[in-house]
């Protein structure tokens, strides 16, 4: 195992700050805060450290001097592996420029779903699981803690690991393996056209189409548990669209992808356009037992489904038809960048 180097640094939880002078990573900023280092909206980053991931934000930080603060406390108010790359980076830069790229793929994968390095998807299983109550090797009264209690002990658990579980993946194997089979088979499906992505350019969105016998399996997206029939990762990594539509059958789900919330800067991204004037729409025209949802465009990841009910009434290929005229002509409707 790796010994870490002395670090400037000191993780302290979020919810026991007080008023010491601290840096927030991948978080938002409390009344204390000297200096913000997270692509979320409005988080007041100085625009040269901007990058698409906190954990990349985190190694600007170190790579320009000038930007350094005389402050000793770091924190952050969620729980997830971009958080806890960027969070990791700074506690212990030696190691974290030795595995930079690592690092950085983790973030990119836990935050995006994409990655062009293996081990950095196996990385996020792994940090996946042990933050799952349902398969997590950490104690049970972590999951039963208050939301930011239990923030606070998966830093402390995982921040100490993280060196190890980068440096010795394989060793983790029974905690990737079937998540990794799973993304495995999505790209297969993908592959071979059992699965199929129709990309919708003029309006950025892309359609899934998956076998209506396809089950779904169990998966993580943000370090929480959720379920389906193809992995998110499989499908993120196949196209750069914002807005999916995912189908199977007569179910339907729309969702924005979570770099449309950010400050993201590596490209350009459409906005979110509300959805709750169609979702009203589909509401009138829906004879189903289930009610048309709109998650709202300040959600990370929000989603137009059905609730109460698996399938609609209405034709899936309408309700896309729909949709693309509404994101076509509607305005934009969220600004995640500084003023």
């Amino acid at each position: 195992m790796t010994t870490s180097d002395p670090s400037p640094f000191e993780f302290v939880p979020y919810e026991a700050l007080g008023e010491r002078p601290n840096i927030i990573v991948d978080g938002a900023p409390n009344d204390f805060t000297v200096l913000t280092l997270s692509h979320w909206p409005k988080s007041g980053t100085p625009a040269e450290l901007k990058r698409d991931t906190s954990a990349e934000i985190a190694f600007a930080y170190l790579d320009t001097p000038r930007f350094h603060r005389n402050v000793d406390v770091i924190s952050n108010n969620h729980f997830d592996e971009d958080g806890l790359a960027g969070l990791f980076t700074l506690l212990d830069p030696r190691f974290a420029e030795r595995n930079r790229e690592l690092l950085i793929g983790v973030g990119t994968a836990g935050d995006f779903g994409t990655y062009t390095d293996r081990a950095a998807a196996r990385v996020v299983f792994v940090l996946s699981a042990f933050s799952d109550p349902a398969v997590s090797p950490l104690a049970a009264d972590i999951f039963q803690s208050p939301y930011a209690d239990m923030t606070a002990r998966l830093y402390q658990e995982l921040l100490p690991a993280l060196a190890d579980i980068l440096e010795r993946t394989d060793d983790y194997r029974k905690h990737w393996e079937d998540e990794d089979a799973h993304l495995s088979r999505s790209e297969a499906y993908l592959e071979n056209g059992t699965i199929e992505i129709e990309e919708r350019a003029d309006v950025d969105l892309a359609v899934v189409r998956i076998p209506d016998d396809l089950p779904s399996e169990r998966t993580h997206r943000f370090a929480n548990p959720v379920s389906t029939a193809c992995h998110p990762f499989a499908i993120c990594n196949r196209t750069t669209c914002n807005r999916l539509v995912l189908v199977q059958g007569q179910r339907l789900e729309m969702q924005y992808r979570y770099e449309s919330w950010l400050q993201f800067v590596s490209r350009s991204i459409p906005g979110r356009v509300d959805l709750a004037d169609l979702c009203d729409q589909l509401n009138v025209q829906e004879e189903g037992a289930g009610r048309w949802i709109f998650d709202g465009v300040d959600k990370i990841d929000p989603k137009l489904h059905l609730q109460d009910a698996t399938t609609s009434s209405i034709d899936t290929e309408s309700i896309i038809s729909r949709l693309c005229d509404h994101l076509r002509s509607g305005p934009v409707a969220w600004d995640p960048a500084d003023d």
